[in-house]
């Protein structure tokens, strides 16, 4: 282990130490731009682990100035270990832009395509289910056009880009709950067989726009929201078989509503993650 330099301790000089930090809270893209922002010229070089809810940060000021800039985020920081950075921080592999628009403009063609044929489908099959699941694919749509405007710019620009798709995640998942009421207070009566079918089709193109969108997701704002709204998408649709199934095993019409609203608030804590990204 290196040796330690005690959190109030001043750097003195040129000296650059190496601290690492457990932080709890941090499990997503969105926390990551946020700690990237609060740190702002105090980090050297950043190293993420998500998974593992850790962070490396190179610094020349006190290891304790950097632990107070992470704890008022909230996320329940603590300082892991501090010595001195023997050796440059590894850079984060550069981003491909043009590959990034070669990926959101298939993702955006997907999404389109998905998006008339899962609403004319929810519609004709009276499916809260469906209905949502094409509104949360017209969402997803709106991303990836934001995204592509966001491609090659710099990171204030990415993360204004990803804020404009949360508002649009925000609006539609009102409309969702809205549109799930409508069907719980008229009785639609859902078509189980429709369900599946149709989301099988979307659950096959949500996995090739996963696959897409995975290799860039180290990349800017933009690029981290369109991979949680893929992820989140992969779960959807698999819920939306699950309700089916249950509607034409028992017959009820509840599977379908509870489907489309838990899509509904799947749809709106995707949009509160994306808010949070720093404007």
């Amino acid at each position: 282990m290196s040796a330690q330099v005690p959190a109030g301790e001043p750097a003195t000089g040129a000296a650059r130490f190496r601290s690492t930090f457990r932080v709890p809270g941090m499990d997503c893209p969105s926390e990551e731009v946020q700690i990237r922002a609060a740190l702002g010229g105090l980090a050297q070089g950043l190293r993420f682990d998500l998974p593992g809810r850790s962070l490396v940060v190179d610094h020349a000021v006190p290891a304790g100035v950097v632990l107070g800039r992470l704890q008022k985020l909230g996320m329940g920081a603590e300082l892991v270990d501090s010595g001195p950075a023997t050796a440059p921080m590894p850079a984060a592999p550069a981003s491909d832009p043009a590959a990034e628009r070669r990926s959101l403009w298939w993702l955006l063609a997907i999404n389109g395509v998905m998006f008339v044929i899962e609403v004319v489908a929810g519609w004709w099959a009276d499916s809260s289910g469906l209905l949502a699941d094409g509104l949360d694919m017209f969402a997803d749509a709106a991303v990836y056009g934001t995204a592509l405007y966001a491609v090659g710019r710099g990171a204030q620009v990415q993360a204004k880009a990803a804020r404009l798709a949360g508002v649009l995640q925000l609006a539609l998942a009102v409309g969702l709950f809205g549109q799930v009421a409508q069907h719980i207070a008229h009785g639609a009566e859902p078509l189980a067989g429709a369900m599946m079918g149709v989301s099988v089709l979307a659950l096959v193109a949500n996995v090739a726009c996963l696959l897409r969108v995975a290799r860039h997701r180290d990349g800017g704002a933009h690029m981290k929201a369109s991979y949680i709204f893929s992820a989140n998408d992969v779960l959807a649709n698999l819920g939306v078989i699950a309700a089916g199934a249950l509607v034409a095993w028992t017959g009820a019409q509840w599977p379908d509503w509870l489907i489309g609203s838990l899509i509904g608030a799947m749809v709106l804590a995707g949009a509160v993650r994306i808010l949070r990204l720093p404007a």
